[in-house]
């Protein structure tokens, strides 16, 4: 099971949704780079939801608890371990879900791919493993601010929640004051790394960049960013990417999420027999998540740029 991202700047992870905690590990992070505790405290409170509407009822404290790599709030360069107990976990909400596979969940295909499931909650397929991510994302956004560098996403749609159902939406991300010549060509293109960083995240179903989509009913001359004397581009319709490399214009991309995939009425599942089960939901779970996906899509950029600053020599 793949549980690590990044080449120089690594970020392992561990722990289930109903486990006794969650947490990871960042290896490659630079030494001496101040470390704003608040700001990460802020961006755990933004995937919590807090304030938000149709979120999940879960309440979790969320707090970090640091076991190395981190002195006087700067890094040491060593190994960052933290992890973040669960104290609010309803596990007996999920007994129902033992022996029965939901549709839309992963409990089937983990059950056929490793034997072994954790079916309270999802395992490590729930959103609860993004809290980790939002950590070492808090962090990496630190490493990139002192090269100016900024990570922001925002809601861009979601449409209006129904009393007994669920939404998804989409999410603008924008990335300002990357260098020129980030990523690879190829095979590791920015916009690879970016997709493949972004599809991870639970429920995502999409990936576009600059124009994206719509880039395909475009005439070329439309679409051509022409330049500027000082090698900015007169629109950014590639996205700020150009030939897998980051161009130094905005780099700009979407990310679409499918509904929650747990809905409030009667959900029809399947025992391992393949017999049909219909079953009232039980748990807490959110009428629409695609608010709290904001920070997790800014941490995965975030990670993802700073390990190619770090590949390019940039920092």
């Amino acid at each position: 099971m793949s549980n690590i991202i990044g080449q120089l700047f690594r970020l392992t992870t561990f722990g289930e949704s109903h486990g006794v905690a969650v947490g990871g590990v960042i290896d490659g992070c630079p030494s001496r780079v101040a470390i704003d505790i608040d700001a990460i405290r802020c961006d755990l409170r933004r995937r919590r939801g807090d304030g938000m509407e149709r979120v999940t009822s879960r309440h979790e404290p969320d707090d970090v608890e640091w076991l190395s790599g981190i002195i006087d709030d700067q890094t040491l360069g060593t190994p960052i371990a933290f992890m973040v107990y669960n104290r609010d976990a309803h596990s007996d909400d999920y007994q129902q879900y033992r022996d029965i596979f939901r549709p839309g969940h992963s409990d089937y295909t983990w059950q056929q791919r490793y034997g072994i499931r954790d079916w309270r909650g999802g395992g490590r397929s729930a959103a609860r493993e993004t809290l980790s991510r939002v950590v070492a994302g808090a962090i990496a956004k630190q490493v990139l601010s002192q090269r100016g560098i900024c990570v922001t996403a925002e809601l861009d749609t979601i449409s209006n929640t129904l009393t007994n159902d669920t939404v998804g939406g989409t999410v603008r991300c924008v990335v300002t004051g990357a260098p020129v010549g980030l990523g690879e060509p190829i095979f590791g293109k920015m916009q690879s790394q970016l997709a493949a960083a972004m599809l991870s995240i639970p429920s995502v179903t999409g990936f576009e960049f600059g124009e994206g989509f719509h880039a395909a009913a475009m005439f070329g001359s439309e679409y051509i960013d022409r330049w500027n004397s000082d090698f900015t581009t007169q629109t950014n319709h590639c996205g700020g990417l150009q030939g897998g490399l980051t161009n130094g214009m905005p780099v700009t991309f979407r990310v679409a999420f499918h509904p929650v995939v747990t809905i409030p009425q009667p959900l029809p599942c399947v025992d391992k027999e393949g017999h049909e089960h219909v079953v009232e939901p039980k748990g807490r779970h959110d009428r629409s998540h695609v608010q709290r996906a904001v920070v997790v899509v800014e941490a995965m950029a975030a990670l993802v740029m700073v390990d190619n600053l770090l590949m390019a020599n940039k920092y």
